[in-house]
């Protein structure tokens, strides 16, 4: 009998090319349809390795799931950054390589970096969601996510709606 390591750590630089291979593969299959095709591929290629390596070298908090040697997925978190809502930390990004979707790793993945956040002093938490992208809304929902916010995003000539879930500590 064979085992999986299963593991969450904070990012290095040397992780980069990963963290790009799996955001490319959770955009692409998170938004297509929902992004315009020409705006979603600009949005992809913007977060290249390079992007990565520069965003974790600096000090962007970055948590990976490893599964086994593959970098399953990512979740990218700090300070919120709507000042119009009182919480004090915020995912950024939570996404999965495709096939580790609904698997339980996302639940994993949150709870890792909300713990990591709160031990900052960052005890409350929001994350946003593209409303259209409705496997992220009811993945929010189901964690305890409370909608306490709508706003809207340009993309391209299209603006999509989006929703704030928020978690008090």
């Amino acid at each position: 009998m064979s085992t999986t390591l299963i593991e969450i750590r904070r990012a290095k630089p040397a992780d980069a090319v990963a963290v790009a291979t799996a955001h490319d593969a959770a955009w692409k299959t998170s938004y297509r349809g929902i992004i315009p095709g020409p705006e979603l591929e600009k949005l992809i290629n913007r977060r290249g390795p390079a992007w990565w390596e520069n965003a974790i070298a600096k000090g962007s908090r970055v948590a990976l799931l490893g599964f086994g040697d593959r970098i399953a997925g990512y979740a990218n978190y700090g300070r919120n950054r709507a000042r119009s809502l009182s919480y004090d930390g915020e995912i950024y990004e939570l996404y999965l390589c495709p096939e580790f979707q609904g698997l339980g790793f996302g639940r994993r993945l949150f709870s890792a970096a909300r713990r990591d956040l709160a031990q900052s002093g960052l005890k409350s938490l929001v994350v946003w969601a593209l409303s259209d992208n409705e496997p992220a809304v009811e993945f929010y929902r189901a964690l305890g996510g409370r909608a306490v916010a709508r706003s809207s995003e340009r993309f391209g000539q299209k603006s999509l709606d989006k929703v704030a879930f928020g978690w008090q500590a």
